[in-house]
């Protein structure tokens, strides 16, 4: 099988690899490469493996995985036990419910000498193809709230964005005190996105203690609630009106990563202490 390999592919997932080896703590955590990471590059889940295999083939890439890199597994042989393996590369390109059954699963992942000199004479000279096509722009730090959200999980407009926050942070709300959503609150003064709509200029503030005034009340009311993972992303996907492309979970992650941008590591930690099981996983991946 023949696979065209492309510098933008190739740039995105070094530089997410890079910026994974430079979080704390990262070999206690999963690295995962998700659809919302090759927005607008039309990847699939062939093309994402061949590359990983050709990174690490070419040492690019210093890692050790299980897995298939053409997603075939007739002929492509295991490279590890997979009992061995720490940490996965999980892929959902396709897959309108989740997961696809391949995967390909790290024991070790980190860029070598040379995949680092690769990674610098790329941003110093991005690949033209990020510019080009039916792309969508990469997200940065200076984007306003609501289009990170956006373009993370892959909605159409800011108005579905607007909408997805709000449930996330409705049902994250309801497992902790009120005094930690005051201090969440507190951190969250950033406009939302600026824009004179004032149907989706607020404050991200505004988005995190509801702007149904009856459900902000209700909040600061109610008793704090045990829920479970799977009730936390079922709630998700039955409250915030998702695409049917949009699983819970990377809607889930894009709002999680959006957020913790814009906290504190004390808030960020605090909000990981009430998170139930799987989804404090994924707080702290994102």
């Amino acid at each position: 099988m023949t696979i065209n390999l492309r510098e933008d592919v190739a740039y995105l997932l070094l530089k997410k690899i890079d910026e994974f080896e430079q979080q704390e703590g990262h070999k206690q955590h999963e690295l995962r490469f998700e659809q919302g990471d090759f927005t607008g590059r039309s990847v699939t889940e062939i093309d994402l493996m061949a590359h990983l295999d050709y990174l690490n083939q070419k040492q690019y890439v210093q890692a050790e995985f299980t897995g298939n890199a053409y997603a075939n597994q007739e002929d492509v042989p295991d490279v590890v036990n997979s009992d061995e393996v720490e940490f996965r590369v999980a892929n959902s390109f396709g897959a309108p419910d989740g997961p696809l059954p391949h995967l390909i699963t790290f024991k070790s992942a980190m860029l070598t000498e040379k995949g680092k000199k690769l990674l610098e004479k790329m941003e110093a000279n991005p690949p033209k193809a990020l510019m080009e096509g039916p792309s969508v722009p990469i997200v940065t730090e200076s984007m306003p709230f609501l289009e990170k959200v956006m373009i993370k999980a892959e909605l159409e407009d800011l108005f579905d964005a607007r909408d997805v926050v709000e449930v996330v942070f409705r049902t994250m709300r309801d497992v902790m005190p009120t005094e930690t959503i005051d201090r969440v609150a507190g951190e969250l003064h950033e406009e939302a996105l600026p824009t004179e709509d004032k149907a989706i200029n607020n404050e991200i503030a505004d988005l995190w203690t509801d702007t149904n005034p009856i459900v902000a009340f209700l909040s600061r009311i109610r008793p704090i609630l045990h829920i479970k993972p799977e009730t936390f992303l079922f709630r998700i996907k039955q409250e915030a009106g998702l695409p049917l492309h949009v699983t819970p979970e990377s809607a889930v992650t894009a709002v999680f990563s959006a957020t913790k941008e814009e906290l504190t590591d004390d808030r960020i930690q605090e909000i990981a202490s009430y998170l139930p099981g799987e989804i404090r996983t994924m707080w702290e991946q994102a």
